[in-house]
């Protein structure tokens, strides 16, 4: 027989029977000898291998239709790989029958693409959670599985109205017909919002404390702007948890949510509905410490800080004993921080009776840890020896939690690693013998910066080059080898700087060994800097090259990391030394325009420094910083009578033949003489004599964690500035004053000025107060400075860490302490991003608006933009 004669069944997914089984007939069944097979189709399988898996053989009798061929497509349903299988009746000839395995392999997957998503990142979450990689076998499973999950996922995050359509189509592709491409639609509509919280059965606290508690939960508010009132339902699942935990906190061991009900009010609200069981307030009754040897039961109550009769609070219970923040203070952390690794710490009621709960804390010590190996992998550029000069385990050393903790803190701290990325891990704890090794994972992050920046400003065009290079090897400068652009590794850093406009230029060398030595944290810091200083004439735009002012610099430091109070406290001390020469430059800056003054200082800075880990992006700890700059105090030797240069004779006007003249230049007797100040200034600041002392204090506080790299920030920062004099009669000298307002940037610095930022304000705009507003802006003795911000990261991976922030600010300056108020503020407020990137530093932009009026201008500033380069906030 020429044609087919008829299917005999497809599909039905069993288990088959052994090949070998006995053959029985279904229905009208004859028995036939198998001829030729053939198999036939879409299949990129050898013919000859899918009939050895049908277990059929030519010759063999079986009978059609019959368990025999039942059983060979049950067999290959099994294998999940065909989308139609189908056995044909080719020929007869007397009882030999040909057949035919017509089969269609199921579809492969070319490509997917999205519509209605637009984030790539989505896109590629959703590819890989739902496997959708070319190649993948596309069946209807894999469709309706798909097509579920991803429904899911958007209900889940609040988008009830979310519809997906998944369909296929076949590639137009003659050598290879069985791939499909898929197009995944997307549809999630808007979050629906909630429209009413509803709380039934709580009788002890209020509905308002418990919608309180619903950090994330919130229903609509007309005047709450700040939280969206959408429906999360992973929000929801832990705003539930911090109900039961603040009944916890209040003593209600027993409340518990009996049920919550979503409600759909329409297709953009829903409502929700909690029952609460509140339970009875309890108290704590009998602590006793089984197991502990290692500390007395006085010590681990003091650790507790809980006793018998307090209100029953499980949260701080729990916080005390397991103890889940290193730097918090518990049980397991004492534990933990003095080498019991191996701890195990447990909680346990043992009595409820009335309305009190007595418990035990069983503590198992297990054996002191001791540190076996320390081990830093990922390191390619950075050199050994670096890294461990900067960890606080050793080997041989007794296990410590809070060592490897700072140990984080410190590598983050460096900047050559990618401070997300630092993982310590332990590898082959051993209980038994008391020890463990640790090996610290690393991954490099650009270290070197560079600065290029062109711009108009200050008359013509200003250009600067800087190149900082953060993990220099000055022991690589002799090795060939080591130029990989530079020679790199040895933690040292090396910063050069350049910058020249048309009436004026600077140049800046400095170089830094952390470690001087190799042996102690006693870092060696030396600068060189030039500025000359061109007389500019702003109507004609030119400069006059022949009238100038030089500013030579060089300094040397010193400084020392203690361990006493503890490891974050730093002593620097640095001597230096400044020369400004004025030749022929009359302005109104200085007194006198040919001439020289010298300045020589001993500065004294302490720091402390335990912000963690990420320094672009600290989370946690705070920063203190007090610095005390001194020059010697001349006038206690050198005889000079301050008080009374005004009316010594050296010190008067006189013509070219010497005859004292007034300032028109007409000769004067004695007694109508005037004093030439531009020597009496010379005078006095030949040796500049100052004292400056300022502090700054930083805090940052991590006020909510959206993920593992997602925290809302609050940075605190006060800060406080004073010049003063020795000597009242020589007075304070017009350098090294302080000019509050704009962005903090200083393009150069002429006369040792620090100049504040304060944002919202022009820069250096903040005059002192109640000085007039005709005399000259010569800068500020006194300044203080307080300062929120607000911030939030976009990405802080290593390529590029970006963050925004919103900041409150205020400061003021002051002439002097009889002027001095901390409360009467210039008020700001604004907004700004942040963008870091190793290779440029941080560049940024704020835009602030300013309260209060300057200048003597009424109303307020208003606002001003800041662009932000090379800073750290």
């Amino acid at each position: 027989m020429t044609k087919k004669i008829f299917t005999l069944f497809a599909i039905c997914f069993i288990f088959s029977i052994a090949a070998q089984a006995q053959d029985l007939p279904l229905g009208d069944s004859k028995k036939y000898t198998i001829g030729e097979i053939k198999v036939t189709g879409t299949t990129t399988y050898n013919e000859q291998t899918v009939i050895t898996y049908t277990g059929l053989k030519e010759g063999e009798e079986i009978y059609i239709p019959g368990e025999k061929l039942r059983n060979v497509i049950n067999k290959l349903w099994k294998l999940d790989l065909f989308s139609d299988i189908n056995f044909y009746i080719t020929n007869v000839e007397g009882n030999v029958a040909d057949l035919e395995l017509e089969i269609k392999e199921v579809p492969v997957l070319n490509q997917v693409s999205f519509q209605g998503i637009k984030k790539k990142g989505e896109r590629e979450e959703l590819i890989d959670e739902n496997d959708l990689k070319p190649g993948i076998k596309v069946t209807e499973n894999l469709i309706t599985t798909s097509k579920n999950y991803i429904e899911n996922k958007y209900k889940k995050e609040g988008y009830f109205n979310a519809n997906v359509n998944i369909r296929t189509s076949e590639v137009a592709d003659t050598t290879n017909s069985n791939r499909v491409n898929m197009v995944v639609d997307v549809n999630q509509g808007d979050r629906v919002k909630i429209s009413d919280i509803e709380f039934a059965g709580n009788e002890q606290l209020s509905d308002a404390k418990l919608k309180r508690n619903m950090k994330n939960t919130k229903q609509k508010n007309f005047f709450r702007f700040w939280k969206r009132s959408k429906f999360v339902r992973n929000d929801y699942q832990e705003d539930k948890e911090s109900i039961i935990n603040k009944y916890k906190e209040e003593g209600y061991r027993d409340a518990r949510i009996t049920s919550d009900t979503l409600i759909k009010k329409d297709e953009e609200n829903i409502a929700l509905r909690l029952n609460i069981e509140e339970g009875n307030q309890y108290y704590i009754g009998n602590i006793e410490y089984l197991g502990n040897a290692a500390y007395s039961d006085s010590q681990l109550s003091r650790f507790l800080g809980v006793k018998k009769g307090d209100v029953y609070n499980g949260v701080l219970l729990d916080e005390r004993v397991q103890g889940r923040e290193p730097n918090k203070v518990s049980i397991a952390n004492e534990y933990q921080n003095n080498g019991y690794l191996f701890s195990n710490i447990d909680l346990v009621e043992t009595n409820v009776y009335n309305d009190t709960i007595d418990f035990e804390i069983r503590i198992v010590e297990g054996k002191e840890a001791y540190f076996d190996e320390i081990r830093v992998t990922g390191n390619d550029k950075t050199k050994d020896h670096v890294i461990y000069r900067e960890l606080r385990t050793k080997p041989g050393q007794k296990y410590s939690q809070e060592a490897v903790v700072a140990t984080v803190r410190e590598l983050g701290a460096l900047g050559f690693f990618d401070a997300e990325q630092l993982n310590p891990e332990f590898v082959e704890p051993d209980p038994r013998e008391g020890t463990l090794s640790l090996e610290y994972q690393v991954v490099e992050a650009g270290a070197s910066q560079i600065e290029l920046q062109g711009g108009y400003g200050g008359g013509g065009f200003i250009g600067t080059l800087g190149l900082s290079f953060n993990n220099f090897s000055i022991q690589g400068l002799f090795d060939k080898d080591a130029y990989r652009p530079i020679p790199m590794g040895d933690g040292q850093t090396l910063s050069l700087r350049a910058q020249a406009s048309t009436f004026y230029q600077t140049y800046s060398l400095s170089f830094r060994e952390p470690w001087l030595g190799g042996k102690r944290p006693v870092s060696l810091s030396t600068s060189f800097s030039y500025t000359r200083q061109f007389l500019f004439d702003p109507v004609e735009r030119e400069a006059d090259k022949t009238r100038s002012f030089d500013i030579l610099g060089v300094s040397v430091g010193l400084a020392k990391r203690l361990k006493e109070p503890d490891q974050y406290v730093t002593v620097s001390n640095v001597v230096g030394f400044q020369r400004y020469d004025l030749n022929n430059y009359t302005t109104g800056l200085f007194t006198f325009g040919d001439g020289h003054s010298n300045n020589l200082y001993y500065q004294l800075g302490i720091t402390r420094d335990n912000t963690a880990v990420n320094p672009i992006f600290p989370t946690s700890g705070s920063k203190f910083a007090f610095t005390a700059k001194l020059t010697p105090p001349y006038s206690l030797w050198n005889g000079v009578d301050y008080g009374n240069l005004e009316n010594q004779d050296e010190y008067q006007l006189r013509d070219e033949n010497g005859n004292l003249v007034d300032e028109q230049g007409n000769r004067v007797t004695p007694e109508n003489s005037v004093p030439d100040q531009e020597k009496i200034d010379q005078k006095k600041y030949n040796w500049l004599e100052f004292y400056k002392i300022k502090f700054a204090g930083t805090w940052y506080t991590n006020l909510f964690s959206f993920g593992p790299s997602s925290n809302l920030v609050l940075r605190t920062h006060a800060e406080f500035g004073f010049l003063g004099a020795y000597n009242n009669e020589r007075g304070v000298p017009p350098f090294e004053r302080f000019f509050l307002g704009g962005d903090g940037l200083g393009a150069f610095s002429l006369d040792g000025r620090e100049t504040i930022q304060l944002r919202g304000y022009p820069n250096q705009s903040v005059k002192p107060i109640d000085r007039p507003v005709s005399q000259n802006d010569d800068g500020a003795t006194i300044y203080n400075k307080y300062s929120l911000e607000l911030r939030f990261p976009i990405t802080l991976k290593p390529a590029a860490s970006i963050y925004a922030l919103s900041f409150l600010e205020a400061g003021a300056s002051y002439d002097n302490f009889r002027d001095y108020n901390p409360f009467q503020l210039n008020r700001s407020a604004g907004v700004g991003l942040r963008i870091f990137m190793p290779t440029f530093g941080l560049l940024g932009i704020d835009f602030g608006y300013g309260f209060d009026e300057i200048l003597g201008q009424p109303g307020p500033n208003g606002w001003e933009t800041h662009f932000i380069i090379g800073q750290q906030f």
